[in-house]
């Protein structure tokens, strides 16, 4: 698509939208990780969810009114809302106990199981290439986290888990396209995720300790919401299938905080291995779009 003069093409604003929506859930997993250390994984699963699901409401209700609400299939919404909390709860956990990078690689591992998903419970067909695509994928996070290594404990589970969730929230996702607006189903993901975590908050509240824990607990689910509205835009831009390479950038990032917060930094094999997996999906996108 052409732009004017001096104007970027919607597909060059779809990508920096995506750029920068991934580097603000990058700051935001860093926020996470260092809360991780001080208080419940469920109070800041909660806290991720009912300030997202705030955000969205006193940004997009006055505009949408009902519409907003508005849903065709309240079960897959209901069933997409307990997968994406899952993945909260399984990324949240994760960061407490593996590094920044190492734990948002393994959880790239999303798109290769929506390809194995999509075609068990969506009847898609899949060619020798996509094949091929999802085998290194998984050859790549094996790399990451082979006997030996750092990562190479009990915690990998998790981001495995975090990816076996999304994965089943992205199937899910895909049921409802074109049938519920984008902003109805962001809308009950937050709704969802924020009544189901709030029934263990009773059991793990404890007071913020200090005034910028208290704001880092708000920001991590409003600046995420944010972020996620920036991406409902871009994708109304430009095809996902255009996009969806450029959210790989977020482990430059993470990698690039995880080392400067942290002291932590991916040695060569897990790069290896995470390099695998970018070019794996990158090859699904293109796959995808080529389709």
């Amino acid at each position: 698509m052409r732009a004017g003069p001096g104007k970027l093409s919607e597909v060059s604003r779809g990508v920096l939208m995506v750029m920068s929506a991934v580097a603000i859930l990058a700051v935001c997993d860093f926020v996470t990780k260092y809360l991780t250390r001080h208080y419940p994984i469920p109070l800041i699963v909660w806290a991720r969810f009912t300030f997202h699901l705030l955000l969205i409401v006193a940004t997009l209700g006055p505009r949408l009114g009902l519409a907003l609400v508005k849903t065709k299939h309240p079960f897959i919404q209901l069933a997409r809302g307990v997968s994406l909390v899952m993945a909260s709860a399984f990324f949240v956990s994760a960061l407490k106990y593996m590094p920044l990078a190492e734990a948002t690689a393994v959880a790239y591992l999303a798109p290769i199981l929506v390809t194995l998903m999509s075609v068990l419970f969506l009847r898609e067909t899949v060619g020798t290439g996509r094949w091929l695509a999802v085998f290194f994928g998984f050859a790549g996070v094996l790399t990451i986290i082979r006997p030996g290594s750092d990562v190479f404990t009990w915690a990998v589970l998790l981001p495995v888990g975090n990816a076996v969730s999304y994965a089943s929230y992205q199937i899910l996702t895909r049921r409802l396209a074109g049938i519920d607006r984008p902003h109805a189903s962001i809308f009950y993901a937050g709704l969802v995720g924020s009544m189901l975590s709030s029934l263990l908050l009773p059991g793990v509240w404890v007071m913020p300790q200090t005034t910028l824990h208290a704001a880092a607990l708000v920001g991590v689910g409003a600046v995420s919401g944010i972020a996620h509205l920036v991406l409902i835009r871009a994708y109304e831009l430009a095809p996902a299938s255009r996009l969806a390479p450029f959210g790989y950038s977020q482990l430059i990032w993470v990698a690039a905080i995880g080392f400067f917060a942290f002291g932590d930094f991916p040695d060569f094999w897990s790069l290896v291995g995470i390099g695998v997996l970018v070019c794996s999906g990158l090859y699904l996108a293109v796959c995808e779009r080529n389709r």
